[in-house]
């Protein structure tokens, strides 16, 4: 495995991805990767900018973490793992239904791989090596994804609820 290697660039101001931010660092980000020197890279630099990790070596550590969060989760994904690998684990979430955001990563950088990654369930794709600033840009625009499909099953909640008393009503009161 080729380990993750960031580019140094400028660092995030603080309201870009921690606890200040109007994003929810709360959300889990799951990073699985078997080289355990990239993994600790991106786990570090995700903490610095305030949010949550969990950490896993293989594909089947990440969705045992996965299915363990009750609410949505970020994932970042090695694609090649031991066992089950990031493609796998894509698939395997997506028939889950669960509500994940998916990053993969890959120092495969071929037009070819990142459509396979993408069709094959990842929401992004970053190639290694890759710049901590295009990370944190890709999990913010994670997070306001994962935001807007929390708001919108809330909204659908609220009219199924909306719908079940107009029919109730209905039942009440014929025309």
């Amino acid at each position: 495995m080729k380990p993750v290697e960031f580019t140094p660039q400028s660092n995030p101001t603080p309201d870009e991805g921690t606890a200040s931010s109007p994003l929810d660092p709360g959300v889990p980000i799951i990073i699985a990767e078997d080289d355990p020197v990239s993994r600790a890279l991106i786990s570090g630099v995700v903490k610095k900018w305030g949010f949550r990790t969990i950490e896993t070596r293989d594909g089947y550590e990440a969705m045992a973490a996965i299915r363990a969060e009750e609410g949505a989760a970020l994932a970042i994904l090695d694609w090649v793992m031991p066992g089950m690998d990031g493609l796998e684990v894509c698939r395997s979430v997506r028939a889950s239904e669960k509500m994940v955001y998916i990053i993969m990563l890959s120092v495969r950088g071929g037009t070819e791989s990142l459509v396979e990654g993408l069709e094959g369930g990842a929401d992004d794709y970053l190639v290694k090596p890759f710049d901590k600033n295009e990370l944190l840009a890709r999990l913010k625009v994670g997070l306001r994804v994962l935001n807007l499909q929390t708001s919108l099953a809330s909204r659908v909640r609220e009219l199924e609820a909306a719908a079940s008393e107009i029919r109730e009503y209905k039942l009440r009161f014929p025309q």
